[in-house]
């Protein structure tokens, strides 16, 4: 199932709407003293709409992904405006400033930072005219989101394996991409060395256990896509790691969202279309003739079926953010 015009189109309006949309919002956020009692808006003047800071970041990302796609999209007057409105020295600088108060080292770690590369790399890869000013701009803080995620894999003993916002797998995968996108060799260097560390010697995951009732990743599914990119012998590795695939019906069948109102449940959209991604990676990197290509290509298309129709027009509770997962599952 191909990404079509019209599903791009109808996927951008989704942040269009919602990057500027303030309330309701879930942040997350430390105060150091009385004068940290301040809206959205205020503490995040770029990254305050979308519910809250990270999806905001991939609302953006988003935006441009869909551009790649299809330049000609009908909103894209819109974009440009919305980047040209929000993306500023004074707010990027805003942003930066919120990273680098006392006690919020953890702020956004690590789903954030891969996200907010994912931005800078499509900001980079974007053949708009506007995009080097813009990612120009982002640039001090994106440099200093780098810098935090070397710093983290170098004192993280153990690798966060829940399939939520702390999962170090998903946010390797995006750091990894942007690394090699911009020839960044440390970054690339510290995340192999990272990957290897927390991964290298799994075997038989017990991916039964998935899912978590409020999952919207996979562990076991991002660790294998992200060994995926750094792993010398990718078929042996995968083979020790989830030796009975196919055999794993809580892995290779979709989750049932049974209330997609609630914020929590809701996540299981998102679950279904990260699954897809990472199904779609994991049968790329094996040999074709490998046995389990036929079962992920089935898994691929259960899992599209389960969850691609409840993108748009999506309740808020998932529409603030699903529609980035969509484009995932659909490349």
């Amino acid at each position: 199932m191909p990404l079509s015009p019209l599903q791009a189109e109808a996927f951008a309006n989704m942040p269009l709407t919602f990057l500027r949309q303030e309330y309701p919002n879930h942040i997350m956020h430390l105060l150091n003293d009385d004068a940290d009692v301040l809206p959205p808006r205020e503490l995040h003047p770029i990254f305050y709409g979308c519910f809250d800071w990270h999806s905001a970041v991939h609302g953006y990302w988003l935006l441009l992904r869909c551009l790649r796609r299809y330049p000609e999209l009908p909103s894209r007057d819109a974009i440009i405006d919305l980047f040209d409105e929000h993306f500023s020295e004074a707010n990027v600088a805003r942003e930066l400033a919120y990273f680098n108060a006392p006690f919020r080292a953890s702020f956004e770690r690590p789903y954030g930072y891969g996200w907010l590369l994912a931005l800078a790399q499509e900001l980079a890869e974007s053949t708009l005219p506007q995009a080097k000013r813009w990612s120009a701009l982002l640039e001090p803080l994106t440099q200093d989101i780098r810098t935090r995620l070397i710093g983290y894999l170098e004192k993280l003993t153990y690798p966060i394996r829940v399939g939520t916002h702390y999962n170090t797998a998903f946010a390797l995968a995006l750091g990894l991409d942007y690394a090699r996108s911009c020839g960044d060799e440390v970054l690339e260097a510290a995340i192999i060395d990272g990957a290897n560390r927390f991964y290298l010697q799994d075997v038989d995951y017990p991916a039964h256990y998935e899912p978590g009732g409020d999952e919207y990743v996979s562990g076991a599914l991002c660790e294998a896509l992200l060994m995926s990119q750094v792993s010398g012998d990718f078929p042996a590795w995968f083979d020790r790691y989830l030796p009975r695939l196919a055999s794993i019906d809580a892995l290779m069948q979709p989750a049932t969202v049974s209330d997609r109102t609630d914020p929590k449940i809701a996540h299981l959209d998102g679950l279904n279309l990260s699954r897809t991604w990472c199904f779609k990676r994991i049968a790329a990197a094996l040999p074709a003739e490998h046995p389990v290509q036929q079962p992920l290509h089935q898994a691929i298309a259960r899992h599209l079926d389960a969850s691609i129709e409840h993108v748009v027009g999506s309740h808020y509770s998932g529409g603030h953010w699903l529609a980035s997962f969509a484009m995932l599952a659909l490349e």
